[in-house]
């Protein structure tokens, strides 16, 4: 029943056609030679809950008409804004971005919690961007995991009221738990107390949480069921200990325990884990104990029926496929008798459950992961979860304690954090093919389930070994089999990155790697964690195409907005050289690029007209500067990429006066090419008529930022291509261009 649940909403969320697969259910359920009625049942079940599902979903709304916001517990103050969910009058959530008026606004809301605070709002609505590429994080997405109906923005407010309730109520005790943390803890044992005891990660650093996802760890700050397993073990073994009835102490447990997911935040993993205790508990009290799969089952079914939306959550999915597979698969750890093998087996088991998932939200996995959860699982279940409870207490009763203690464990806990980053900074640990098709994640589940079953009941092992690792090899290869070139513009806002992969992905060149101009701004409108459009756009993007190497990395010129982003790049891909400008090097803005380069000891190359990139497949040449004083977006890196069937041109930042040279050089090899990067943006001081004229492209790319503050690209060279018949795309309007050659020639232009 569970399992129509779960099809029901996703067919109710996706399309009508899904429900196709009750019929795969009827035939596994008359396979397993199950009642007749049951069967039908489960289908009338799953089939009733389709039709609850459309009835109570939220609907995406067309028109903003809002007055009054009420703040949920889900929000965070960061910078000059205030960005959460919220329930509107009409008692619809939305997704809110408010523009905060004034420092003192901000430490007032600050030191308070902002659930079931009233608003009364003028609401504008966000300007639809196109999606940055097909790997970076979706907002659409995000709001309807959510349940909202969707995002507003407001810069005009005016605080009314505040709302008291339950929730309100159980936020504030969670907010001022927190407040209490960040005033007794140490400052470097916050993050991990906030993560470990009321499920907020917003303070972890960004070094420290790459190094748990590396090491495949991240899950030991999301509190889970072990977490709620111990916290109830403790509770009832106390209770149990100063003399009450195994009877009475249950029902404290069931009291208590939802208290406790509040307090924790609300996560899937607490309320999976305390649902499921909770109906174990109940089912005790009258004398009918439940079996583990049916709570699992009737959890399922409770937290889809209440918010049918979180089955889009990851921690959702992730959580409850990881309880799924150590229920089902009992019996491998009733054969595994040392502690060593028990742990291992049950890291195995969820990771072969979850690494479908994994892989296409992802795009990765942790190879290191089996070694690491040995070894951390239990130290952090067992001794640091328990120190940080047990300090917790103590800083409530006797801060002079809890100080001294401080003094001893803050250190320790410091160079354990400093061998758990040295560890996440190793090599090789991280398997990255490319993220897979949604037929390849089912065929993926498929080979583990034949594979379990085949483990359980000890038949045909070689047969379900060989399918399981087939999907793997399959996405492993895949993108080796690709006999097209593909150039990508990635929308990377106001910049250039530039995505060249060869055929059968024997060579990677990327062109500029965007970036951000910075300003000078108030320090209260500072955010706590700066944007990084590496970290957030052009990993992300490699990592969903699989490319873990870059062969070659030419940076055009010494600007921000087409290089800045090169050392979050250089920190997570391999790159073999790195091409500049003549006299680029020694700008104020490579400083920190330059660092990373002499650290990893990458060979950085100048390079200036008539010097070639070594390809299979193409002609790559630089055909301009052609000096080797650096002055500016003038000497930007032209490269040419040519064979008998296309012509490419990426000319960087260059402007008129380049152009210019290009023309009178080059005037018979840039004739009528295929591809054009419009020089600097689109901006009135490049695409000038002659150059224009000469290279008549077949398409043209303007890589300019969504409502860029330039007005970029500028009206005179959008008159200039229109009036030369040049069509063009912008990467800021239409979102990441993909350009695909393929081995007869054809050309392919995708965009979003």
């Amino acid at each position: 029943m569970a399992l129509s649940v779960v099809i029901a909403t996703v067919s109710a969320y996706e399309s009508l056609r899904l429900l196709l697969l009750f019929v795969l259910l009827f035939c596994w359920l008359v396979s397993k030679q199950k009642h007749i009625l049951f069967t039908i049942g489960t289908i009338i079940f799953g089939i009733t809950f389709y039709f609850y599902v459309l009835a109570v979903m939220p609907m995406q709304a067309s028109e903003i008409h809002v007055k009054e916001i009420t703040w949920t517990d889900v929000y965070r103050i960061n910078g000059q804004y205030i960005r959460g969910f919220a329930i509107s009058e009409n008692q619809e959530k939305w997704y809110v971005q408010l523009k905060l008026s004034a420092e003192t606004e901000k430490a007032v809301l600050t030191h308070s919690s902002l659930a079931g605070m009233v608003f009364q709002v003028i609401a504008q609505e966000v300007e639809k961007r196109p999606v940055s590429h097909a790997y970076a994080f979706n907002m659409d997405s995000y709001i309807k995991s959510n349940g909202a109906v969707g995002q507003m923005a407001v810069e005009t407010y005016r605080i009314t009221q505040k709302n008291e309730s339950f929730f309100t109520y159980m936020a504030e005790k969670r907010f001022a738990m927190k407040s209490h943390i960040q005033t007794t803890f140490p400052l470097s044992l916050q993050s991990e107390a906030e993560a470990l005891l009321i499920g907020s990660r917003e303070q972890m650093p960004s070094d420290m949480q790459d190094a748990y996802q590396t090491l495949g760890i991240t899950h030991l700050f999301a509190i889970s069921g072990l977490h709620v397993a111990l916290l109830a073990l403790m509770v009832y073994e106390s209770l149990i200990r100063i003399g009450i009835r195994r009877e009475t102490a249950n029902l404290v447990l069931i009291i208590a325990l939802p208290l406790y997911a509040f307090i924790a935040g609300g996560a899937p993993s607490v309320w999976r884990s305390v649902s499921v205790t909770e109906i174990i508990l109940i089912s005790l009290m009258f004398k009918k104990k439940l079996a583990i799969d049916d709570a699992f089952s009737l959890s399922i079914i409770g937290f889809v029926l209440l918010t049918p939306w979180v089955i889009f959550q990851i921690g959702f999915q992730l959580s409850y496929l990881a309880a799924f597979s150590l229920i089902y698969s009992s019996v491998f750890l009733k054969n595994s008798t040392s502690y060593i093998m028990q742990s291992f087996v049950i890291t195995a088991l969820c990771q072969l459950i979850v690494y479908p998932i994994l892989l296409y939200q992802f795009y990765e996995i942790s190879i290191s992961s089996f070694l690491a959860n040995l070894v951390f699982v239990p130290l952090f279940s067992f001794v640091i979860l328990p120190i940080n409870l047990f300090l917790l207490l103590l800083t409530y009763i006797s801060t002079s304690i809890s100080d001294f203690l401080f003094h001893f464990y803050e250190p320790i806990r410091s160079l354990l954090g400093d061998f758990i980053i040295y560890l996440g900074s190793l090599p090789y640990q991280m398997w990255n093919p490319m993220k897979p098709s949604m037929l390849l994640v089912f065929m993926a589940y498929g080979t583990v389930l034949f594979f379990f079953i085949s483990m359980e009941r000890k038949k045909r092992l070689i047969l379900s070994s060989f399918l399981l690792f087939l999907p793997i090899a399959v996405m492993h290869v895949r993108p080796y089999l690709d006999s097209s070139t593909k150039i990508t513009f990635l929308n990377v806002g106001q910049g250039d990155c530039i995505v060249i992969e060869m055929p059968y992905r024997k060579e990677i060149i990327m062109i500029d790697t965007g970036g951000i101009l910075r300003f000078e701004q108030d320090a209260w409108k500072t955010t706590n964690e700066v944007y990084k459009v590496g970290k957030q756009i052009v990993v992300p993007f490699l990592k969903g195409k699989g490319i873990t190497k870059i062969d070659t990395l030419a940076i055009t010129h010494a600007d921000a907005d087409h290089m800045e982003a090169a050392e979050e790049i250089l920190q997570k891909v391999h790159v073999n050289e790195i091409h500049i400008s003549p006299g680029s090097s020694n700008k104020g803005v490579m400083e920190e690029l330059m660092k990373e380069v002499l650290q990893q000891q990458i060979p950085m190359i100048e390079k200036g007209a008539g010097e070639e990139i070594d390809s299979s497949y193409y002609q790559f040449q630089y055909i301009y500067p052609m000096d080797a004083i650096y002055e500016g977006n003038n000497d930007s890196l032209v490269l040419s990429m040519r064979n008998s069937s296309f012509h490419g041109l990426f000319i960087g930042d260059l402007e008129k006066e380049g152009e210019l040279e290009l023309v009178n050089k080059y005037p018979e090899a840039l004739k009528d090419i295929t591809l054009l990067k419009i020089g600097h943006h689109g901006s009135k001081t490049s695409s000038e008529q002659s150059f224009l004229a000469l290279t008549n492209p077949d398409i043209s790319i303007i890589t300019a930022g969504f409502g860029n503050q330039f007005g970029h690209p500028h009206p005179d060279v959008v008159e200039r291509l229109d009036a030369l018949h040049i069509p063009f795309l912008q990467t800021g309007r239409d979102g990441t261009i993909e350009v695909e050659i393929t081995k007869s020639g054809e050309i392919f232009v995708t965009t979003p």
